[in-house]
């Protein structure tokens, strides 16, 4: 139970206008914050942000910089934050979890403060360094242990022009010679260019980069990874032999100098292959080296797991911070009221403004707690595969199930927060199209989420094919639990709505959205499995088939399985003995506005399976929604005031914590450069006729 010792981790909020919906929440919204977010954590993000609050270099920009003056500032708060120091070294020696949340909360404080500066140190520090660690031996340490403390400058290099996802299909050689002990790294044509390459622009001084290795008798070894030098680190002036360069302004993030390299026959030491899974002997023969598979394993879901879940974090606190926005600024916007001479009211009190942002609210409170529960299973499971390399066989189940956790729910969090802003900014008229709102920033800044680490798409399908495998399986392999209904798929699939009501099952209870999930997901399942197998018997490929699935099945599915997922884990959160009772009302209204909103999204297929007929279900479904949302109102900003950040880093003139409104809007249209004067160029705009008169 948080304690007032623990609320002080908090700050309080100003009081104002935002005063009369804050003292009609029945809890205390730190207590909330303290069920969302460890203590711990919050405590690191309130020290980043107070350092860095004291730092001009990270002083909120009020106009647009140019795009190289954007490279230049992310660059050199890269810099700044190395010498700040701000994980103490006692850290790095602590056990691999911990050490890592905290370093994961570090990243949180500042993407929200700057997301290019973010995304720099992420690539550049995290990515590249547990990429490292997961294919390299001792042999790479020294780069390593440059990267880590920021000595040069690191990225990775994956993607080419012409291929992405199939990364398989990358066509930059490596070609061994036994002549000089060196791989001849060359890219045939710019289709094989290596681009959309983060630091490598203008920065970069060492790529790790991913090409397919040739031994000198011809073979294809198959994608492997390389340590290659791009520039020299003391004048960023690239080697002969390497053509790099920035790929030009994007439509956010420009503070990552994302570039293209092409190499020339460039050559590099044979030491520079990451040899822990197959090596090259310096006569040229390439030599596998599996041991100690489970350390391995381990290693691989480190490296590729790491990134996307650092992007949900991220993405579930931009979610977060649209929300506090729509929500602050619902409540002090009056429109209209009851009486068309009398008081305006405020337009949170509206129905329909409600059924608009307050589910993203409750989505900002369900993900957020869902992809903490999902961090914590990923990092025991990589500490478990550093500790020991026995059970190899059930930690590549769980290996497997992380990976199509992970697959299906990067997406739902992202998707789910690039819809959040859109909606949030729409929802604030136009006073959210302004710069100075953060809405614009945060859309532009976020969009590429949906992209990197993994087409949200392309990655719904392999958590689709995981779930599949799982139902044709003769047992279910889900040591996490997260498919273990499958097990239960008669049963489930023999019940409808009507069925579950018999049972007693209210309609407002954490069981009903749980069971009306399980069937939702059973019923895609079976008719995804059917689907592909009536078109194999007709002679259609398997790939094809797959493929042909996807839309109204496979997709469907994966995302119902990731916010299955979410409320679950947000359900157990708020089943723990630390949430205090008066918390309780609150939590459950938030589960299930969260938890039937998703479900209207899928209404079509309840009806198309035949788990509901009539109106019956649609009509409680959306009725209970609507009524769970007027029942939140008076709970909404102070829900709000759990999930913001200081006002600096929301940096949002229309959702500041001290409720002035118009005053901080007026601050800023008297203040804005330039504002009240006359323009500079005011002489070439007079109409001709009248210019001719002056």
């Amino acid at each position: 139970m948080p304690v007032d010792e623990e609320r002080t981790v908090i700050p309080d909020v100003p009081r104002g206008p935002l005063c009369d919906y804050r003292s009609k929440a029945q809890f205390n919204w730190k207590d909330f914050r303290l069920v969302l977010e460890d203590k711990e954590l919050v405590k690191i993000k309130y020290d980043i942000w107070r350092r860095l609050e004291r730092e001009p270099l990270f002083a909120p920009v009020t106009s647009t910089l140019s795009v190289d003056q954007q490279k230049e500032r992310a660059a050199r708060q890269v810099n700044r934050i190395a010498d700040l120091e701000l994980a103490p070294p006692e850290i790095y020696s602590k056990p691999y979890k911990y050490r890592v949340r905290y370093l994961m909360s570090i990243n949180e404080a500042l993407h929200a403060v700057c997301p290019s500066l973010s995304v720099k140190i992420a690539l550049g520090v995290g990515l590249f360094t547990n990429s490292l660690l997961a294919m390299g031996t001792d042999r790479h340490q020294e780069i390593y242990n440059q990267a880590w403390n920021r000595e040069i400058i690191t990225c990775l290099a994956i993607t080419e022009v012409s291929h992405g996802s199939n990364t398989k299909r990358c066509r930059t050689t490596a070609t061994y010679d036994p002549a000089t002990q060196e791989f001849i790294i060359h890219t045939p044509d710019f289709e094989a260019a290596k681009c959309w390459v983060g630091n490598l622009g203008k920065t970069a001084s060492m790529a790790l980069l991913f090409a397919i290795l040739y031994t000198a008798d011809g073979e294809n070894h198959g994608l492997q990874g390389f340590l290659v030098p791009i520039r020299d680190p003391k004048t960023l002036l690239p080697y002969p032999g390497v053509t790099v360069g920035d790929i030009g302004e994007k439509i956010g993030l420009n503070g990552i100098d994302n570039g293209f390299v092409m190499f020339n026959h460039y050559r590099i030491p044979r030491e520079n292959l990451l040899n822990r899974t197959g090596d090259v002997t310096p006569e040229g023969v390439y030599e596998s080296t599996f041991s100690e598979p489970g350390k391995i394993l381990g290693a691989v879901l480190e490296s590729f797991s790491a990134g996307r879940l650092g992007i949900m974090q991220e993405s579930s606190n931009t979610l977060s911070h649209a929300a506090v926005i729509a929500v602050r600024y619902a409540a002090l916007r009056k429109q209209f009221g009851t009486d068309r001479n009398g008081p305006e009211q405020s337009i949170i009190e509206y129905q329909l403004h409600q059924w608009r942002i307050f589910p993203y609210l409750a989505a900002a409170c369900v993900l957020k707690v869902s992809v903490f529960a999902m961090t914590e299973i990923y990092l025991e499971t990589v500490q478990k595969s550093q500790a020991e390399s026995n059970g190899f066989e059930l930690l590549t189940q769980i290996v497997s199930e992380i990976h199509a956790l992970v697959s299906s729910s990067k997406p739902l969090v992202t998707w789910t927060a690039r819809d959040a802003i859109q909606e949030s900014r729409e929802a604030c008229g136009g006073h959210g199209y302004l710069r100075a709102a953060n809405l614009g920033e945060l859309r532009n800044n976020h969009d590429p989420s949906c992209t990197y680490e993994g087409d949200n798409n392309v990655l719904g399908q392999q958590a689709s094919n995981w779930l599949i495998r799982q139902w044709k399986n003769a047992k279910v392999e889900s040591p996490v639990g997260t498919a273990s209904f499958i097990t239960r798929r008669d049963a489930i699939l023999s019940g409808d709505y009507d069925a579950l009501l018999r049972t007693g099952v209210r309609l407002e209870s954490t069981e009903f959205v749980s069971q009306c999930y399980e069937w939702l997901m059973c019923w895609l399942l079976k008719q995804s499995v059917a689907q592909m197998e009536e078109a194999s018997k007709a002679g259609v490929d398997t790939f094809t088939a797959r493929n042909n699935c996807q839309v109204y099945r496979a997709r469907d599915l994966s995302r119902a399985y990731a916010e299955y997922y979410a409320l679950e884990s947000f359900r157990s959160r708020c089943a723990r003995a630390d949430v205090n009772a008066d918390l309780k009302p609150v939590l459950f209204r938030v589960y299930l506005i969260y938890g039937l909103w998703c479900l209207d999204r899928h209404m079509t297929t309840f009806y198309a399976g035949s788990f509901a007929k009539g109106s019956a279900f649609a009509d409680a479904v959306r009725g209970t929604l609507l009524r769970m949302c007027g029942e939140l109102k008076d709970s909404a900003v102070a829900i709000a005031d759990a999930l913001a950040p200081p006002d600096w880093v929301l940096n949002s003139v229309i959702a500041k914590s001290d409720g002035r409104l118009y005053e901080n809007i007026q601050s800023v249209f008297m203040t804005n450069p330039g504002a009240l004067e006359r323009a500079s160029w005011w002489k070439d705009v007079i109409p001709s006729k009248l210019r001719a008169k002056l």
